[in-house]
């Protein structure tokens, strides 16, 4: 449309014009779209099955280990022209969402009180950490619920943020990371790490009500090992990964 309407300008601009709007303006538009994409949660470019996991390994996310090889994938984008709407990453991604909701369905009406774990080891806001790797060694437990007053849920801890804790004052004091978690560990600190420090506030919840199949998908793509079960704010319980492979494989005998 610029050259059909200012034929005199292009013509002065010369080469320039390529770059200065077209060049210019085409780069700004894809940048556009791109934080677009990642704001409304899609990824641009389209995400293949060579990108390492978020585990920085080259496996599959569990959610995406399906019986489909990546050309057949690639061929049923192709057979419905949507290869260019589409990765194969993003495909497997809704095959696998799919599976895991018939999966889900088939596992009947199941809820967490069915399931969940009642008698729970929980700490408080103001627990050292010291005590709290001496529970997890103790129980061999991978959660501990953080509660206050009246058991009201305040957030929970995994085990991996024991050593992402430690990790983090590793590499900001310059020492190794066995010197680190010893510092962590040590009771003899003047101002001891607490749970409320690296405890998980963010992580999904359940009520005693919540069907299996709502767990089965919290749980599937292995960022939580464990869902704590509430009712009006206070915790009743906790379903883990071990009670939901319990659930699962009691079904399986049933069939």
């Amino acid at each position: 449309m610029t050259v059909a309407m200012s034929p005199d300008a292009v013509q002065e601009l010369g080469f320039y014009f390529a770059l200065m709007p077209i060049g210019i303006g085409t780069v700004v538009l894809v940048l556009i779209a791109m934080v677009y994409g990642r704001m409304t949660g899609r990824h641009y470019p389209f995400r293949q099955f060579d990108d390492p996991n978020r585990y920085g390994t080259q496996d599959l996310e569990p959610m995406k280990r399906l019986g489909l090889t990546e050309a057949e994938l690639s061929d049923i984008l192709g057979r419905y022209k949507q290869s260019f709407n589409l990765g194969v990453e993003d495909l497997a991604r809704l095959l696998g969402a799919a599976e895991m909701q018939v999966a889900a369905q088939r596992s009947g009406p199941t809820v967490a009180a069915d399931i969940m774990s009642h008698n729970l080891i929980t700490v408080q806001p103001e627990t050292p950490l010291t005590e709290i790797a001496d529970l997890f060694r103790r129980y061999r437990f991978t959660a501990l619920p953080v509660v206050g007053g009246a058991d009201r849920f305040l957030g929970v801890i995994f085990q991996i943020h024991l050593i992402d804790r430690a990790r983090e004052d590793s590499l900001r004091l310059k020492r190794g990371f066995g010197k680190a978690l010893h510092r962590l560990l040590d009771r003899r600190r003047e101002i001891p790490v607490q749970a409320t420090d690296i405890m998980s506030v963010g992580g999904p919840r359940a009520t005693a009500d919540t069907p299996l199949s709502a767990l089965l998908t919290q749980m599937a793509d292995g960022a939580v090992d464990a869902v704590p079960v509430l009712e009006r704010g206070q915790l009743i319980g906790i379903v883990t990964r071990t009670d939901l492979i319990s659930a699962l494989a009691r079904k399986s005998l049933d069939k």
